[in-house]
């Protein structure tokens, strides 16, 4: 027996597309376009300059973050939940990396937040110089990010595209897609730590595309119910 019926799962893949597009938004904000306005490559005074003029920017940027990362976790057990008929050990594995990925990219927000306090003007901080304490904020800028860990994502989100094209409730194009999306994030890990020259944000286009889709047509379409129940049966 699946822990939903045919009754409810429709509400709980609506629920899976408005996670997807609240996360899109909350890390776009918090991961790409709020940390961008803070970071100024190679000149640490304005980068702490920016840091210290935008503190509520910096603060809102992890808020967003929290969101995205709330709406990750959710989306491991909901799709778990969903996927579970087509394989249920492949869709546990699929919430098991999604979980961890998730809490090694909470682990390296961790810096982004750091980089308030060697700007807070604390007693403690005095024995460092203002060029000192530009440095470390800069340093806790580009120590952020979990570059290092996307594999962790894309293997959560290829084997939830492998489900997906095995289904029958889902179309088997929203499938390819996900693993594409997840080849693209395993890439982007390997080369940024193997041969970063070759490194490209490009490999991670296929993420927002996979996202945006996947979260409009659970949202708008849902899962097919009738082949859903079939699957759940066996």
């Amino acid at each position: 027996m699946n822990d939903i019926d045919g009754s409810n799962v429709q509400k709980y893949a609506r629920f899976a597309g408005l996670l997807f597009l609240i996360s899109i938004i909350g890390g776009g904000l918090g991961e790409l376009y709020i940390p961008t306005q803070l970071l100024v490559s190679g000149d640490a005074a304005r980068t702490a300059a920016n840091i210290r003029e935008s503190e509520w920017l910096l603060r809102l940027g992890f808020a967003t973050y929290l969101i995205e990362a709330i709406c990750d976790i959710t989306l491991a057990w909901v799709l778990y939940v969903l996927l579970k008929p087509v394989g249920k050990n492949f869709a546990l594995l699929s919430a098991f990396f999604g979980l961890v990925a998730t809490a090694t990219f909470a682990g390296m927000e961790h810096f982004y937040f750091a980089s308030l306090y060697p700007q807070s003007g604390a007693e403690y901080l005095k024995t460092f110089t203002p060029a000192q304490l530009d440095s470390l904020s800069m340093l806790m800028l580009k120590l952020y990010g979990g570059g290092l860990f996307m594999a962790f994502y894309g293997l959560a989100t290829g084997i939830r595209g492998y489900l997906v094209y095995r289904s029958n409730f889902l179309p088997a194009w929203l499938g390819v897609v996900m693993m594409i999306a997840g080849a693209g994030f395993i890439l982007k890990n390997f080369t940024l730590v193997l041969v970063p020259a070759y490194s490209s944000d490009f490999l991670l286009l296929p993420t927002f595309v996979m996202v945006i889709a996947t979260g409009f047509w659970l949202l708008i379409k849902g899962v097919d119910v009738a082949k859903w129940e079939a699957k759940a049966a066996n």
